[in-house]
């Protein structure tokens, strides 16, 4: 049974996810890492969500607000194991209801080429490329996609 629990970055499981996205992302974009990993940093994060199949962590993601109106989807990591099982489509599905009780009409992201079972997702979902955007210009390996909420 899959329960989404909302939290901040504070919670331990959430924390324990987001080391295992940093090490698979450190494989993924080798050199570039560093370049993400300083926007990636977890303080303040006041908008979690962690998936728990069988009452064990297997997935989270998190929103920040970008600009007035709109947030960023941060932070979104699914367990090898548990993946194939809706998991990061229930994740992204609670963190969009989430923002959009919270007023927000737009949600953001950034992921990279590496990564093309999270653009594939994020596409499923309704997701339309969009000009990389902030610090992403000019990235190649970035690829930004945003979603008009319904509130």
């Amino acid at each position: 049974m899959l329960r989404l629990v909302r939290t901040t970055s504070e919670n331990a499981d959430f924390c324990a996810l987001v080391q295992l996205l940093d090490r698979d992302l450190a494989e993924r974009d080798g050199a570039e890492h560093g370049f993400y990993a300083q926007y990636n940093k977890l303080d303040l994060i006041r908008h979690a969500v962690v998936a728990y199949l069988d009452d064990q962590p297997a997935g989270c993601g998190a929103f920040k607000e970008f600009e007035p109106g709109a947030v960023e989807i941060k932070r979104m990591y699914v367990r090898p194991e548990r993946r194939q099982q809706g998991v990061a489509r229930a994740v992204l599905g609670e963190l969009e209801t989430w923002a959009a009780e919270l007023g927000y009409a737009m949600a953001m992201l950034e992921t990279g080429k590496r990564q093309p079972e999270a653009i594939a997702l994020y596409q499923r979902s309704g997701y339309a490329l969009t000009p990389n955007y902030g610090q992403y210009v000019g990235v190649e390996n970035s690829v930004c996609m945003r979603k008009q909420l319904v509130g």
